[in-house]
């Protein structure tokens, strides 16, 4: 009897562990907002929490592209300075033809062939995708600070409906923020490429041999990944009505950190979309309220160092304890 109850107590303290290890990010998702809210008056203002979700939504955009990558054991550096060069072009695109469309397709064009090469790289000549993307940092800003001599492209007109505009009331570049949300979580959940991509960064051996073309898959992760950052440029320069070549400076990082709070390992294999939005959020709350309460802005960035040094320690710790269990 004493050893079924033992019994049953560890079984209760694994399913417990099973679902904080799954849910929690939402329970300290739901506890940072009710504390903020206590905090602040302002917090909880439509207002407020608005230009919260405006404000996110081109760095959580990307943020969905950098889970799939890190899932497959991959890292894009790069995504700050293609953001702004995808942007400015796609900016250029508008003013030269004042067509909407067009300057979306640029916008999305130029952020899948940096990633492409990103992927070239990676796969075909075996660069480290720290070291490729962090080449491609430098080179994309340097085309957009080349292209437009270091100047900022002013007077945008109607390209500021896909940043500025609404559908219903609702911010349009929450609109693409949800839909994109939804197509990663479908992509992750319920294709047999999203299956493929857990298989390779769970153990790219093993996916190899089990029948995964593993290069065709990452080029496939890049590609995704670069329609996001080619959207989330036009939204970018759009939101802050000019082209900036020297615009979204270390937006890579602000979506690594998203991801990884999010619960995305580093070592690859484990992330969920919904797991990268509540991560967005936590980032966004927590500098929304550091900004109301008027934390020194140094202090912040001390804050915002430290959630990614404690996210990682945290994936560390916990994919130790899955090795001890297994």
């Amino acid at each position: 009897m004493a050893q079924h109850s033992y019994s049953g107590q560890t079984d209760m303290k694994q399913k417990i562990g099973n679902i904080m290890q799954k849910q929690g990010i939402f329970l300290v998702l739901a506890v940072l907002f009710v504390i903020c809210s206590l905090s602040n008056p302002n917090f909880l203002s439509f207002t407020n929490i608005s230009n919260i979700s405006r404000q996110l939504s081109v760095t959580t955009i990307v943020a969905f592209g950098e889970t799939i990558l890190i899932i497959c054991g991959m890292i894009d550096l790069s995504a700050g300075s293609v953001i702004a060069l995808s942007g400015v072009l796609s900016v250029a695109a508008f003013k030269a033809t004042e067509s909407l469309l067009l300057a979306m397709a640029v916008g999305i064009a130029i952020g899948v062939i940096c990633n492409m090469i990103n992927a070239g790289m990676i796969t075909n000549f075996k660069v480290p995708p720290f070291i490729a993307t962090l080449a491609m940092q430098t080179v994309a800003r340097g085309v957009a600070l080349l292209y437009t001599r270091g100047q900022n492209i002013l007077r945008l007109g109607r390209f500021t409906v896909y940043g500025q505009g609404s559908i219903g009331g609702i911010p349009t570049p929450i609109i693409f923020m949800v839909c994109l949300f939804v197509v990663t979580w479908y992509i992750l959940k319920h294709t047999r490429f999203g299956r493929s991509i857990y298989a390779i960064g769970g153990n790219q051996e093993a996916a190899a041999a089990s029948g995964i073309n593993v290069n065709r898959i990452k080029y496939k992760a890049f590609f995704f990944h670069g329609v996001l950052v080619g959207i989330a440029g036009v939204l970018f320069m759009s939101r802050v009505n000019a082209g900036l070549p020297n615009g979204a400076i270390n937006f890579e990082f602000t979506a690594l950190t998203a991801a990884i709070i999010g619960g995305t390992s580093f070592s690859g294999g484990i992330g969920t979309a919904s797991g990268t939005l509540a991560g967005a959020f936590i980032v966004g709350f927590l500098d929304n309220i550091m900004n109301l309460t008027g934390v020194d802005s140094y202090i912040q960035q001390i804050v915002r160092g430290a959630i990614i040094a404690l996210a990682v320690m945290y994936d560390i710790w916990a994919k130790g304890r899955r090795r001890s269990r297994t």
